[in-house]
């Protein structure tokens, strides 16, 4: 295990009607509010309600609504704006992993005489930011809990990722209940994103990381454990209690910290996002399984080996469990009625190398993971991703 340092900084309201406590979380930082939501989906589900009514009589509330799956550096560039121009003190975000990373952009970019843009090259040249509050309307990202985000340039067809611990939010409501209404679709896909990112970070050649493999295979059992008995029964509170919590824990940096390789799947996902603007979570339910199967071979199947014992509970030669591993996460996706093929989303064959080659580019894919790929590793995975699997 490397050195690191770990800080959890965000405190969390976890639980029924925490949101009671928003005026009091909120005033600890100012009283003009820039409120920052998706589509409109909280002002269907009744929280858009819950917070005028709470913040009415003390706080100045300006709106940055409309913000995209995959949040647009051009929506970040408009909140901005709006900071400037009512002097917003501190922003509350309201939604998913896609309308907290674009406040977090808006946080950092309010006191920055640049373009947000910059922050994906380099977010150390953030030096200041607004104090950010999220209430979690969707599990999938974890970002309530941690210091980054992603953000897409349509212009550039690019979407990448951004970094600097003063983006962490200050504080994140966590209300199960909020996610009752969350549709099957969406439901299915944030868990994906959930595994994806415990995958990500389980399958690390790090030595010594016994306490960090633990909890991620833990953390993936309660999600394999608790999606199918939430897509079954929407309003069940301890389910989607489960996915809400795990999905902050995937990605709070604790199950990260001493490891020291880079990601595999987002880097590639991120490029089938950027050129077609697919649901993130479905891109890397399609890719992971066929990334196990490109890099299995003598030296990685321990790794396959403990994840088929640990996570699947197979027994078997060592092989054995390592294939039927590999076989038992595609299947588990392909029972979520997500699309498990490119041609699904709309990808056809035709700009896979260009992508390919984009990946290893906005990435360290080809130096530091798991096993290093280039751009022909790219390829054959984004092929191997326009059929069904066979095993």
């Amino acid at each position: 295990m490397e050195n690191f340092i770990f800080q959890a900084p965000t405190k969390v309201y976890f639980g029924k009607n925490q949101i009671q406590h928003l005026p009091k979380i909120l005033r600890e930082h100012g009283r003009k509010v820039l409120l920052v939501y998706g589509g409109g989906s909280i002002k269907h589900n009744g929280i858009y309600e819950t917070i005028q009514s709470l913040l009415a009589d003390e706080f100045q509330i300006v709106e940055l609504a409309g913000v995209e799956p995959n949040p647009r550096v051009d929506t970040v560039r408009r909140g901005v704006a709006l900071c400037r121009q009512h002097g917003v003190e501190v922003i509350l975000a309201v939604g998913g992993g896609s309308t907290i990373d674009c406040a977090k952009a808006v946080a950092g970019g309010a006191f920055y005489e640049g373009d947000p843009w910059d922050f994906t090259q380099d977010g150390s040249v953030i030096k200041r930011a607004l104090p950010l509050v999220t209430i979690l309307t969707l599990a999938a990202t974890g970002s309530e809990m941690n210091w980054g985000g992603v953000l897409t340039n349509l212009e550039t067809k690019e979407k990448l990722g951004f970094r600097n611990p003063l983006l962490i939010p200050q504080a994140s409501i966590l209300d199960p209940t909020y996610t009752f209404s969350v549709p099957a679709y969406q439901t299915s896909a944030g868990s994906a994103d959930i595994l994806s990112h415990l995958m990500e970070q389980y399958f690390d050649r790090t030595s010594g990381t016994q306490i960090l493999d633990y909890m991620a295979e833990g953390l993936m059992r309660t999600v394999i454990e608790n999606l199918p008995v939430a897509l079954a029964e929407p309003t069940n509170y301890e389910a989607r209690g489960n996915l809400m919590w795990a999905s902050s824990w995937a990605l709070n940096s604790l199950i990260r910290s001493g490891k020291a390789g880079v990601w595999s799947c987002h880097p590639m996902e991120h490029e089938l996002s950027a050129y077609y603007d697919i649901t993130h979570g479905v891109g890397l339910a399609i890719i992971t399984p066929r990334w196990m199967k490109h890099v299995l071979n003598g030296e990685t199947l321990p790794y396959f080996v403990r994840y088929g014992k640990n996570v699947w509970h197979l027994t078997g030669s060592d092989e054995e469990i390592a294939h039927h591993a590999i076989q038992k996460t595609y299947e588990f996706f392909l029972s979520l009625n997500i699309p498990m093929t490119l041609p699904e989303v709309g990808i056809g064959s035709e700009k896979l190398q260009e992508m390919a080659q984009q990946a290893v580019k906005h990435s360290e894919i080809s130096t530091k993971a798991f096993v290093p790929l280039q751009a022909n590793d790219v390829f054959a995975i984004f092929e191997a991703s326009l059929e069904p699997m066979v095993f």
